[in-house]
């Protein structure tokens, strides 16, 4: 083998391997854009070990409007990095989980609930929730503003 054919083999294995380095840093890139949703055991002992508040969304498999919020709400970059950022993220598949959707009496899905560092129930919002929406909730619970005023005097004085 001459060197020419050398070198264009080495440089064919190079792109190669610079290629497949791209492709795992976007997927690692990707990974990184989601919720860290945390099963309901697990997401509870962390809240309180992590002294955070705890968002948890209930849905199921056959609930339209929690699929949309999947796609549409809990896929957008401020929502993301909000919710990872101040929340231990818990998703509880109602079906599956009936006792604990029975102790937060969801009674309609999507329904998201926010617990407070102690594990007192803070409250929730039933229903499709926009992640134009979902911004300015999760900060009104984030900054505790719940505590001396109503969702509406937080979003007027916005």
């Amino acid at each position: 083998m001459d060197i020419a054919k050398f070198f264009k083999c080495l440089s064919i294995i190079v792109i190669c391997l610079s290629f497949s380095c791209l492709d795992l840093s976007a997927s690692e890139t990707i990974k990184e854009q989601d919720i860290n949703w945390q099963n309901y055991e697990a997401g509870m002992a962390l809240g309180k070990n992590k002294s955070k508040k705890i968002l948890i969304n209930f849905y199921a498999d056959w609930c339209t409007y929690c699929k949309k919020m999947d796609k549409d709400t809990y896929t957008n970059k401020s929502v993301i990095s909000y919710i990872n950022e101040n929340f231990i993220p818990i998703k509880v598949n109602s079906d599956k989980n009936r006792k604990i959707a029975m102790n937060y009496r969801v009674t309609g899905l999507p329904s998201t609930w926010f617990v407070a560092e102690t594990g007192e129930n803070i409250g929730n919002r039933p229903g499709y929730i926009d992640a134009e929406t979902m911004i300015p909730i999760l900060k009104y619970i984030h900054t505790d503003s719940y505590k001396s005023m109503s969702f509406k005097d937080f979003m007027d004085k916005r």
